[in-house]
C-alpha cells in the first residue's frame, strides 16, 4: 500500500496531467522554436484556466476509472470496463486533442464487438500503450497482477509486444518509487525486470494474441518486446554516462513516438532533474519528439517519488479534469 503521508498517488496522477499540459503546445515544435517562445528552460508554467491536457491524460483517466469500478482485478472483470471506457473516450466531443490513430482504429474495431485480440492494431507499439498505464502502478496488487493489467490495457489498442512490455515497465517504475526506490535505481531495476520476464507470455491475460504476430511461439513473440525495451534502456545508460549539455534528450534515447523510447526519454528527463519535478517535465516538454507524452511520463514518475507537495500548490485547481484526478488520487493515496 502506498504511504499516504505525501499523497504519492495524487502526486503521480496530477504529475502526469501537468507534464501533459506543459507538453501539449510544444509537441510539434522544434527545440529552437520552443526556446524562442519559452526561453532556454522551456515551459515552466501552466497556461489557461483550466490548463488543457491531451488524450494522454484522458486515456489515463479512462484506465483509472475502469480499475476504480472493477469488482476484482482479473481479465474477465477488467476487460469489459476498459473497452467501454475507451469507447466512451473515442465518442466524446472532448476527444479533439490530436488523438492517436492507433487508438481510434482499435476503438472502431472494439465498437464492433470484436474480441480485443482481433480489434487491436497488432503491429503498433506507439506510446499510447504506456502513456495511460500509470494508474495500474498505483494499485495495491502483486507483481503478476500488475503485469497482467498493464499488458491487457495496452493490448486493447496496441498489440505489439514492445507496447506490452514497455507498459509493464512503466507501471513497475510507478510502483517502485513510492516505496522509496531512488530514481537513479530505476534503469537497473527495470533492466532486471525485463530480463527475468523476457520469455513470460501471460496467456491468462493475453489469450491468443501472439498468433496474429507471425511468431513461432508465445515466448518468441513476447521476447521481442522485452529485447527492444532492453535496447532502449541500454541507450539510456549510455546517455547518462555523458555530461548533461542541457539539450534535447531525444538525441540520445529517441523521440518518444514509440513505447520504449517514450519510457527511456522520460526516464532521462527524470534522472537529469530528480530533485526538481517541474524542471523534469519542462525538460520533457522541450524536445523535438512526442513532448506531451514524454513530459507526462516524467511527471507520473516524479509525482510518485515526491508526492503532491512536489508540485506547485496552485496548479491542482487549474489543471483540466482536476476533480477526477483528485477523486482517483484520494482513492489510492
Amino acid at each position: 500500500m502506498i504511504d499516504s503521508s505525501l499523497r504519492r498517488a495524487s502526486g503521480s496522477l496530477f504529475g502526469l496531467a501537468y507534464g501533459d499540459a506543459l507538453g501539449k503546445p510544444t509537441e510539434f515544435l522544434t527545440v529552437a522554436e520552443i526556446h524562442r517562445r519559452y526561453g532556454p528552460s522551456g515551459p515552466r508554467e501552466l497556461v489557461g484556466d483550466p490548463a488543457l491536457v491531451t488524450d494522454d491524460t484522458q486515456m489515463a483517466l479512462a484506465v483509472a476509472w475502469a480499475l476504480h469500478d472493477a469488482p476484482g482485478y482479473s481479465p474477465e472483470a477488467v476487460e469489459p470496463l476498459l473497452r467501454q471506457r475507451f469507447l466512451d473516450w473515442a465518442a466524446s466531443p472532448d476527444n479533439n486533442r490530436a488523438p492517436g490513430m492507433t487508438c481510434l482504429r482499435a476503438c472502431g474495431e472494439l465498437g464492433r464487438g470484436l474480441p480485443w485480440q482481433q480489434a487491436t492494431v497488432i503491429d503498433s507499439k506507439g506510446c499510447g500503450a504506456n502513456m495511460r498505464v500509470t494508474p495500474v502502478g498505483l494499485l495495491d496488487v502483486d507483481l503478476d497482477t500488475l503485469a497482467g493489467l498493464s499488458q491487457l490495457q495496452a493490448g486493447l489498442t496496441h498489440g505489439h509486444p514492445t507496447g506490452l512490455a514497455a507498459s509493464e515497465l512503466t507501471a513497475y517504475a510507478v510502483r517502485l518509487l513510492p516505496d522509496g526506490t531512488a530514481p537513479a535505481e530505476l534503469p537497473g531495476l527495470l533492466g532486471d525486470r525485463a530480463r527475468t520476464q523476457r520469455r513470460t507470455y501471460r496467456g491468462d491475460w493475453l489469450g491468443d494474441l501472439w498468433q496474429r504476430s507471425g511468431a513461432d511461439s508465445p515466448a518468441e513473440f513476447i521476447a521481442r518486446g522485452w529485447d527492444e525495451c532492453l535496447q532502449a534502456l541500454d541507450r539510456l545508460d549510455a546517455a547518462l554516462r555523458r555530461p548533461d549539455d542541457g539539450g534535447d534528450p531525444c538525441r540520445y534515447t529517441g523521440e518518444g513516438w514509440v513505447a520504449e523510447e517514450a519510457l527511456s526519454t522520460a526516464l532521462l528527463c527524470v534522472l537529469r532533474h530528480a530533485d526538481d519535478p517541474v524542471a523534469a517535465i519542462g525538460r520533457g516538454a522541450t524536445t523535438a519528439g512526442d513532448s506531451d507524452s514524454i513530459a507526462a511520463l516524467a511527471g507520473a514518475f516524479l509525482g510518485a517519488a515526491h508526492g503532491l507537495p512536489g508540485w506547485p500548490t496552485e496548479w491542482s485547481t487549474r489543471i483540466e479534469y482536476a476533480d477526477q484526478l483528485a477523486a482517483l488520487g484520494a482513492t489510492w493515496d
